[in-house]
C-alpha cells in the first residue's frame, strides 16, 4: 500500500503546533480595511487554533504530520 500523499492546500493554509493544534490564519485581514480600527485588524493577525474536534482531525489527517 502506498504511503498517502500529503494536500499541498492544506500545507499552505494550516500548520501543527508542537502540541499537536491545528492552527490557521484568520480572515478579514486582506482588504477592505478602511472601515476597521487599527485595534480588530491587529488582532486578526496572526495564527489561531481550529476549535473543532472533528475537523481537526481531518486537516491532521491532510497534514500528515508535517
Amino acid at each position: 500500500m502506498p504511503k498517502m500523499k500529503t494536500k499541498k492546500c492544506a500545507t499552505k493554509r494550516m500548520k501543527l503546533s508542537k502540541n499537536g493544534k491545528v492552527m490557521r490564519s484568520q480572515g478579514g485581514h486582506a482588504h477592505l480595511n478602511n472601515g476597521k480600527k487599527r485595534n480588530r485588524k491587529n488582532n486578526l493577525c496572526g495564527r489561531t487554533a481550529v476549535e473543532s474536534a472533528k475537523v481537526t482531525k481531518t486537516y491532521a489527517r491532510a497534514l500528515q504530520g508535517r
